[in-house]
């Protein structure tokens, strides 16, 4: 098994700059792979597997009856996926691709690592480079003999895109044509349905979304020196039909004052702290976000209700 990892992740002083700029934002809101850290990770994964969260178990299944058409449709390359999790969707396409190597970015090194490890065992002639970084900064992938004159081909799977809004979502596309030279990109998208249903899929009943959301606080106080009590703030998870999304925050029990890395910051009772969004995209809303991205729609594989779905991004000229 060959498994190397390049570290490119976000100093400290970095991360107490985006704390700075997100508690000063209106709504306060922070960069949402600072759920990340292997905490993070491991409750995301079991989020995944609550009832209530369908997204997961729907997008393996069609990425497993669709691989081969896929892999037809994207050609030979090397596939980079952004934000690989727990590896659990990019196998059938590796299989289908006979891919040689692959490289994962991740801002967890523990899920990272993990995640190329056990992907290594089931594919021991490909070989894994993974990248610990943050992929929406990244400006291009560090030079490596591996990937020298290699065609790319991207991966973005499980409605990642939608923890980016608007102008974000449109920024990080672009980003991602230039990370990938140009290469072609698959890229997973989650629609509108049932405001309940959605809402219940980001506040499943056994709590695990709630604590994904509080270990963000434990995360803080462990990296910031911080002196939040998580106790204080409630999760909540909301349909925000306006902008087609999902709005998940942690909201202050009471007025509170917090310290984070020697600074104070006063928060007011009910106030809202936005921990991530989740954007969900019909497919005419697909279509114009690739547009002004620079991209066009190729092909489109989707399941039998057309609630999640895979595109085919080629570069528009």
């Amino acid at each position: 098994m060959n498994v190397e990892l390049l570290d490119l992740h976000p100093a400290q002083a970095d991360l107490e700059q985006l704390v700075r700029e997100g508690m000063t934002a209106t709504p306060r809101q922070l960069p949402a792979w600072l759920l990340y850290d292997s905490e993070g990770s491991r409750l995301f994964a079991s989020i995944c597997q609550q009832p209530e969260y369908s997204l997961t178990r729907t997008e393996i299944a069609l990425l497993n009856e669709q691989a081969s058409s896929i892999a037809a449709a994207l050609g030979s390359g090397v596939m980079v996926e952004f934000g690989i999790g727990n590896a659990r969707k990019v196998s059938p396409l590796l299989k289908a691709l006979r891919s040689d190597l692959f490289v994962a970015l991740d801002i967890s090194r523990s899920a990272l690592r993990d995640a190329l490890e056990g992907l290594g065992q089931s594919h021991p002639q490909t070989t894994m480079l993974g990248i610990c970084c943050d992929h929406s900064q990244l400006t291009d992938l560090p030079l490596h003999p591996l990937l020298d004159g290699r065609r790319r081909i991207g991966f973005f799977p499980g409605s990642s895109l939608g923890n980016f809004s608007g102008d974000s979502a449109v920024a990080l596309l672009q980003r991602f044509r230039r990370l990938l030279n140009n290469g072609p990109l698959l890229l997973g998208l989650d629609q509108p349905r049932c405001p309940t249903q959605l809402e219940a899929a980001y506040d499943d009943a056994a709590g695990v979304s709630a604590a994904f959301a509080r270990n963000l606080l434990t995360r803080l106080n462990r990296e910031l020196q911080g002196d939040i009590n998580p106790d204080r703030f409630h999760y909540r998870a909301r349909w925000q039909s306006s902008q087609s999304r999902i709005e998940m925050a942690l909201v202050s029990e009471r007025p509170q004052t917090i310290t984070l890395a020697g600074q104070r910051w006063q928060f007011d009772a009910d106030e809202a702290w936005i921990t991530e969004h989740s954007v969900k995209y019909s497919p005419a809303a697909a279509e114009e976000l690739a547009r002004r991205a620079g991209w066009r729609i190729q092909q489109r594989w989707h399941d039998d209700k057309d609630q999640v779905s895979l595109h085919l991004l080629l570069p528009a000229d």
